[in-house]
């Protein structure tokens, strides 16, 4: 990706999974002139540190709910990957105060340093948990959704350029429930637990997220909110693929926990257009914007259970290209 030679990367909450798989896709096919990692714990850092050893990598402690100090990490930084947030849907419910400081309020101080630093462009990643959302976790990624949207209004034409990435679990990552069942079979567990017995999940790797990412960093003009095209899964069936042999035991359903995943919904469906890989909802608030793509039909909404997407097959062929599991 030659627009990334010699630009400063600034990824937030890069300790995480995306973080860490952000690094090594950076280090690895592009020459950027530095990446940044913000984020607020010291030893995840001090951890990311010992594996990352190149000479253009550097760390900053901060938190996003910080615009002074975001401020500063913000200075001669070219693009912005925002990656931080509160995501623990039941430390959401427990704990809402702290969640809205961090995905709400967070946002807009990320937002507010941008424009006055003249970052070029934001990429803020989001969730399926955004679209009709049942818990309060999925509503701050909501509300983050609509920040950074709307932020373009107050850019200007030359000015920072805002964006959002929103997909579903990510194969492997921390908290995905597919280390958590392998972890489960290792220990020997006599079931495993499945919340509904129709539950079911969008899936992609953390290597195709990270592309998705960049990809679309380097393509968004501002506004848009950027979905990949994913193939879905029944949560049995994806036991089934860890271990074919270990019971199945219905346990209920989380407080804030949908049996299905939406993508896009009906309603937002008369603003969305597909392309190849991808599909894209746009502003309603942004004039005059460029819009790629054919148009979806307006009753059109892109879940979970629907048998378009609902693929056994592929889900199971993106574990094994993740490496997650020893089969």
């Amino acid at each position: 990706m030659n627009f990334l030679k010699n630009k400063t990367i600034l990824i937030t909450g890069g300790t995480g999974s995306f973080g860490r798989a952000a690094v090594e896709f950076l280090t690895k096919s592009n020459k950027p002139k530095k990446i940044i990692i913000f984020s607020r714990d010291e030893n995840k850092q001090y951890e990311m540190q010992k594996i990352f050893k190149n000479k253009n990598l550097r760390f900053f402690l901060g938190d996003i709910r910080d615009e002074e100090r975001l401020i500063v990490a913000f200075k001669d930084v070219d693009y912005v990957i925002h990656a931080a947030a509160q995501k623990h849907v039941p430390a959401a419910e427990y704990n809402p105060f702290e969640c809205i400081k961090t995905n709400v309020n967070g946002a807009q101080s990320i937002i507010s340093a941008c424009l006055k630093t003249k970052v070029k462009k934001v990429v803020a990643l989001s969730t399926d948990k955004a679209c009709n959302p049942i818990n309060l976790y999925g509503a701050t990624k909501l509300c983050a959704e609509k920040l950074f949207i709307n932020a373009n209004q107050f850019s200007g034409a030359k000015g920072t350029k805002f964006s959002v990435v929103r997909y579903g679990n990510v194969i492997a990552s921390r908290g995905s429930v597919i280390p958590f069942f392998k972890e489960l079979v290792e220990k020997k567990a006599k079931f495993l637990p499945l919340t509904h017995k129709d539950m079911t999940r969008f899936f992609i790797t953390l290597a195709d997220s990270v592309k998705f990412v960049f990809d679309n960093l380097k393509d968004n003009s501002g506004g848009e909110i950027s979905i990949p095209k994913m193939n879905s899964i029944l949560i049995q069936d994806l036991i089934k693929i860890i271990n074919t042999k270990i019971k199945i035991k219905i346990v209920g359903i989380r407080p804030g926990e949908k049996i299905h995943e939406i993508l896009y919904s009906k309603a937002e469906s008369a603003q969305v257009y597909e392309t190849k890989n991808s599909f894209r909802i746009y502003s309603n608030n942004i004039i005059k914007q460029k819009k790629i793509g054919k148009k979806v039909r307006n009753d059109f909404d892109y879940i979970s259970n629907s048998k378009k997407f609902l693929n056994k097959k592929a889900i199971f062929q993106l574990v094994k290209k993740s490496k997650v599991l020893s089969h």
